[in-house]
């Protein structure tokens, strides 16, 4: 069997990379399926659509699915079967970008089961996988028969050293202060989502126009593509929605008015929706119940568009929201800190109906989360987790695990907040967000508290940052637009845009936009970012009436922690054999010791509750990696006496001699130490042997001259020693000298003159 022939379609980044898009060789059952490869990356993405929807389904039913081999990177997986199991979070960040740019793409009629499966099979370190994903799944869907409003693409752009540049290596990436994710058609921005360094709203537009022009270049690719493959040039047909438009007519005519009513007067969440539900239940009042088999079903999906509309209406026209706000008004704040007496750090953050409960949770390096991929394995110390219950909402559901919505949610607050914990912070820090309530804006209430809640906890974070949720009520036929601030979850669920954005006095930290209509113009986009920021700031004073800096230290109850370095050859020695030295240390002083080799460094991080038990860490830690410096003062202890001097201990094992000449400017006969006796000596280097010497007289005032005693009765350690190996000549006296020490002139007393 000969191998098929595939079609081949190329293009060039910005910097001359290659990418090369290619179909009809691999997976050709799929309804659409295409490899992607730039370097040595390669993605494998295909799509399959069922021909009907299921009975009853009236929305899309899309599946993303990325996943990552870890033969591609030739790696085997570190779990417990050696497969690939139960997506990474990173693998599940992926999803949602490209679930996010192709689901408003899709037909609003079209609700058959479509599933995009994307695969890495080859890894190159020089080129970013997720960076690719969305241009596979869009490029699949484009060469398949099913109905697409595209296509579309994504591309990564940074800012290294003030330059922007598109997909970058890691190792890149890394030294960024702006980096963004930019998914879109050839004609307008769909989805952002990043991380920067308090950047600037005019920085942050230029980088989407940036990207922008990159995204058109690679969908013209994927057209010239789709162009010469036969299938899709004819999109299938479908009938997914059966209609009746007199029943849609009765109800816009008689439900339209009092829904608008409703939607004007303001009230709270729960009100209002009982509101709109006795609007819905009058309506269907009228009917019998044979009648209603056939109405409600209808009914209910006409309504949905009568809501809808009104709420539209209403601020479009009357510049005024569900719960009586103006566009930029923000709703009521109130917050609270040290909420929890048992966490190391906690906030109360409730902002109208949206509540979150944060806790803040102080570790070792031992208690980092590991993150490992095909890409990427490293420790990670700052992480947040985003729980969102069913009851938050007022809901009783089954709860399945953490859903693919809260690591999002959860992963843009963690983004929003990293940048301003310092480097040197030495802590693991875990933040959890709990969602007591939720009516809109839940991710940007977790960014709030879990600020307030790192400065309960004592964590000197940069700048405290806050976030806002910016919506969008556009009408094609008019032109005209709201952009409103801090939004309902009726006015994200009914409106056009979810924008978040999160930042400091400073600047912006963190961004995630989704829109929902084509066509979004960058007039639009810059008037939301500016609205958001007197938002944010407004939020930003509120917070600051609770808690303006980080608490001086750590709670109590909390772990402290000290870092220190030592010469790596010290390892070995401070862990002991099997580790008996270290978990003796930690046992002795309720204390945990995490050890880090870094090149020739050892790095220690010592942590407990009790600052005394950590300095005793410390201090027996020292000890065993004890090296005496030339000059330093030490406090040590006498374990041998001998006629000629004490041996001194200055640490544990090292011990050095104090000669009898070193301990008084006087003459001693005896040495007037015992063994146990405490004495300050200062080490003053080594002998010729290698051995250490010690003395304690240099630290004590030499006595005047005329207060000396007599040449006779000088300590021994006054004289210049030599030191001369035996059997050697000593060196011969110059000429110039007197060779009799009877020829040098004396005092009569006998004391040394002045002028000597």
């Amino acid at each position: 069997m000969n191998a098929p022939q595939a079609i081949i379609e190329k293009f060039q980044l910005k910097d001359g990379r290659e990418i090369t898009l290619e179909t009809g060789k691999l997976a050709k059952q799929a309804d659409g399926s295409v490899v992607v490869r730039c370097g040595g990356t390669m993605l494998l993405a295909t799509v399959v659509a069922s021909k009907e929807a299921k009975e009853g389904v009236d929305f899309l039913p899309l599946t993303v699915d990325y996943r990552e081999k870890f033969y591609a990177g030739g790696k085997i997986p570190g779990n417990f079967f050696r497969r690939e199991a139960r997506p990474s979070d990173e693998e599940i960040l992926t999803m949602r970008l490209v679930d996010r740019v192709l689901r408003p793409l899709f037909p609003s009629d079209f609700h058959a089961e479509v599933q995009v499966m994307i695969s890495l099979i080859s890894y190159d370190k020089e080129v970013m996988p997720e960076t690719l994903a969305g241009l596979a799944a869009s490029a699949a869907i484009a060469v398949s028969d099913i109905p697409f409003n595209g296509p579309m693409s994504e591309v990564r752009v940074v800012r290294i050293d003030g330059q922007l540049s598109i997909n970058p290596s890691m190792e890149n990436a890394a030294k960024a202060d702006l980096d963004m994710m930019v998914g879109g058609t050839k004609d307008s921005i769909v989805m952002v989502e990043g991380e920067m360094k308090e950047i600037s709203e005019a920085e942050m537009i230029e980088a989407i126009k940036y990207a922008h022009e990159e995204i058109k270049v690679q969908v013209q690719a994927q057209e010239n593509l789709a162009a010469r493959i036969e299938s899709s040039k004819t999109k299938r047909e479908y009938s997914h929605e059966n209609h009746d438009e007199e029943i849609r007519k009765k109800v816009w005519a008689e439900t339209y008015d009092k829904v608008y009513a409703v939607a004007t007067s303001p009230s709270a969440k729960e009100e209002r929706s009982e509101n709109f539900k006795a609007v819905l239940v009058d309506f269907l009042a009228q009917y019998s119940e044979e009648e209603l088999a056939t109405v409600k079903p209808f009914a209910k999906v006409y309504y949905h568009d009568v809501e809808k509309e009104a709420m539209r209406q209403m601020v479009l026209n009357e510049g005024v929201r569900l719960d009586g706000r103006q566009s930029d008004t923000i709703r009521p704040i109130w917050s609270e800190v040290d909420y929890l007496p048992g966490a190391h750090g906690s906030a109360v953050f409730t902002r109208g109906e949206t509540q979150s409960l944060t806790a803040v949770t102080l570790g070792s390096v031992k208690d980092a989360n590991m993150v490992d991929t095909v890409a990427i394995n490293y420790d990670q110390k700052f992480f947040l987790h985003y729980n969102f219950p069913p009851f938050s909402t007022g809901e009783a559901r089954p709860l399945r695990g953490t859903s693919r919505r809260e690591v999002g949610h959860g992963n843009l607050a963690q983004r929003a907040l990293a940048n301003m914990i310092p480097t040197e912070n030495p802590y693991t820090i875990r933040i959890v967000s709990d969602i007591l309530e939720s009516n809109g804006s839940s991710s940007m209430a977790t960014v709030c508290a879990g600020t307030l809640a790192l400065m309960d906890a004592g964590v000197q974070i940069t700048r405290p940052v806050s976030g806002i949720a910016m919506g969008l009520i556009t009408d094609p036929k008019s032109g005209k637009f709201t952009v409103l601030s801090d939004i309902l979850g009726d006015e994200d669920h009914l409106g056009d845009m979810d924008f978040k954005v999160t930042g400091t006095e400073k600047g912006i930290t963190a961004c995630q936009m989704d829109i929902k209509v084509e066509g979004l113009t960058m007039e639009i986009m810059e008037t939301a970012l500016n609205q958001s920021k007197e938002g944010r700031l407004h939020i930003l004073g509120e917070m600051m009436k609770t808690l303006d800096a980080p608490r001086n230290d750590v709670k109590p109850h909390a772990p402290k922690m000290e870092v220190m370095e030592i010469s790596k050859d010290f390892i070995g020695a401070i862990i002991g054999p099997g580790g008996k030295i270290i978990q003796q240390m930690q046992k002795d002083f309720e204390t945990v010791i995490a050890i880090e080799e870094i090149g020739n460094i050892g790095r220690i991080e010592i942590s407990g509750v009790s600052r005394a038990n950590i300095d005793a860490t410390i201090a027996t830690i020292k000890q065993i990696c004890f090296v005496p410096t030339v000059g330093e003062v030490y406090n040590g202890k006498v374990v041998k006496v001998m006629d000629f001097g004490a041996f001194v201990a200055i640490a544990k094992g090292v011990e050095g001699l104090l000669h009898i000449s070193e301990i008084e400017w006087a003459r001693l006969d005896k040495v007037p130490y015992n063994e146990g006796d405490m004495v300050e000596v200062k080490f003053m280097g080594f002998d010729d042997r290698k051995k250490m010497k010690l003395s304690r007289k240099v630290l004590l005032e030499r006595p005047p001259r005329e207060e000396r005693p007599a040449r006779e009765d000088r300590p021994q350690g006054d004289r210049p020693q030599h030191n001369y190996d035996r059997g050697t000549e000593r060196p011969q006296h110059n000429n110039d000298r007197p060779q009799q020490r009877d020829d040098r002139p004396r005092p009569e007393n006998g004391q040394n003159s002045e002028n000597n």
